[in-house]
């Protein structure tokens, strides 16, 4: 499992749409698995869960994403990527997930 949180001074429906953009155009395996959107007063929260084939690692890897922000202060976002590895007891080769997660970095 690979993990990155970040705190980003950016508007939340374009950053929302940036991310769906870029994983849904980042490979030609990519799908938006499913969303939910909610709020409550003047705090938003948006999560994706985007699944592709990893080439590497020769299986399928999801990634969710996770945006929340209160009134309008920072976006908190937190993304973690799964399924990657290989092995039944032991993760061995993770390249798929950090490969998932680099495309989000990069993407940000």
């Amino acid at each position: 499992m690979a993990k990155l949180e970040l705190s980003l001074q950016q508007n939340f429906d374009e950053l929302l749409s940036r991310i769906e953009d870029g994983i849904m155009s980042g490979s030609v395996s990519a799908s938006l698995e499913d969303s939910s959107d909610f709020s409550s007063g003047n705090a938003r929260c948006s999560v994706r869960v985007f699944e592709r084939y990893s080439y590497t690692g020769g299986n399928r890897v999801s990634l969710s994403v996770t945006l929340f922000q209160s009134g309008s202060g920072e976006v908190h976002l937190s993304a973690i990527a799964a399924g990657g590895s290989q092995g039944m007891f032991f993760k061995l080769n993770t390249f798929g997930e950090e490969a998932f997660l680099d495309k989000l970095r990069e993407l940000l």
